[in-house]
């Protein structure tokens, strides 16, 4: 990947699951002091389109975070890992 390009982080979740929310609102609260070097995408897991991915991805639990199509969170982590992960990208 070149080097100016962003790294996508793709989130799937769904609208019932309170961890989901968590981690919604840590991104959204991390993701700004990385600046352009990450674009967030979040995918309804339950939607038809969603459930096609899921399936693809091996994706069986919510929330679940890929960076770079890579599942690297099948929960929610805690702050700093989730910047110490960030970081390492």
């Amino acid at each position: 990947m070149k080097q100016n390009q962003p790294i996508i982080i793709e989130m799937f979740y769904t609208m019932t699951c309170p961890n989901c929310k968590i981690m919604k609102r840590m991104l959204d609260d991390v993701l700004p002091q990385f600046e352009d070097r990450f674009i967030i995408k979040k995918s309804m897991a339950n939607s038809p389109m969603g459930m096609i991915r899921t399936m693809k991805l091996g994706v069986y639990a919510v929330p679940t975070v890929l960076i770079d199509n890579k599942i690297v969170y099948r929960s929610v982590p805690t702050k700093e890992e989730l910047i110490s992960k960030l970081n390492s990208y």
